[in-house]
């Protein structure tokens, strides 16, 4: 792209884009090209396709330019674009919260299932960041009302964004503060979370692109299981009785996460749910 007289076309743009972020080691390089252009140009992506022989106009080509040069130093696609979409809605997303993640949704998944017979549920996300998992509980039973609690005020700002683009805001309330301090002597039906789960030492190792999403949501201390054992300890304070937690966990994490329980005598395990990769993602609590 550094000849500023010559017309690209949608389809010559996409192929060059492709080969660029190939060489620059992109995992998805044309489908990358695609979501870019896609949003540069306001155009679905199957409607690139449509138009291959279009030419750019010259301001959308310095902006996918600038997209381009973003996305080859690794910034994630969704911090590009601003959005991410996750259990059908439209989340904005901003480098103060984590991308939501196909992972994330066998969680909601299982939250949804166990609470479809509860009436007007009450629901705790624990670490909301972008509220996907809260909004979309929210989205999908009309009568339950949410609670989400994080220690980032950015990350609150997002997920009340989320809240109102997502029509869910009048049921949902927000606290800024460390796990369940905000919500002292209140109880749930469900409490919810995809915690920081990466060992410290292995942040370093990620891909280049998750580490440019913020540390407070990764990193999960020595072993990664920090968050867990104190959402766990506590969590029969917080839950009704027969209520359920529910948490997102890493590889080889959910054995150990369960385990954290076994000492907790108003907590029983239910079950483990692997995610659509085979991998066990989320494991299930119950309040005796």
């Amino acid at each position: 792209m550094s000849k500023e007289n010559e017309v690209w076309t949608i389809g010559s743009i996409l192929k060059w884009t492709g080969q660029y972020f190939g060489e620059k080691g992109v995992e998805n390089p044309r489908l990358d090209a695609e979501v870019l252009l896609s949003h540069i140009l306001h155009k679905e992506r199957i409607q690139l396709y449509v138009h291959f022989d279009q030419p750019l106009q010259q301001h959308e080509l310095m902006a996918f330019r600038e997209a381009v040069k973003k996305r080859a130093a690794r910034l994630p696609v969704a911090y590009i674009t601003g959005h991410k979409e996750f259990m059908g809605l439209d989340f904005c997303v901003t480098p103060a919260v984590l991308i939501p993640r196909p992972d994330t949704e066998v969680l909601v998944e299982a939250a949804l299932k166990r609470l479809k017979d509860t009436d007007q549920p009450e629901i705790l996300d624990i670490g909301t960041g972008s509220g996907a998992i809260v909004v979309s509980v929210l989205a999908n039973i009309i009568t339950a009302r949410g609670t989400a609690v994080d220690i980032s005020e950015k990350a609150l700002a997002i997920a009340k964004v989320n809240a109102e683009k997502n029509n869910v805001a009048e049921r949902l309330q927000f606290y800024q503060g460390d796990i369940y301090q905000p919500v002292q002597g209140r109880i749930y039906d469900a409490i919810l979370s995809n915690p920081p789960y990466i060992p410290n030492e292995d942040i370093s190792t990620l891909a280049p692109e998750v580490r440019q999403e913020p540390a407070l949501a990764l990193a999960g201390g020595q072993d990664g299981l920090d968050f867990y054992r104190r959402i766990i300890n506590d969590a029969s304070k917080y839950l009704k009785p027969g209520g359920f937690i529910a948490l997102e966990v890493g590889i080889h994490q959910a054995r150990p996460v369960a385990s954290l329980a076994e000492s907790i005598s108003e907590l029983s395990f239910d079950s483990i749910i692997s995610d659509y990769g085979g991998i066990e993602r989320v494991v299930i609590l119950k309040r005796k």
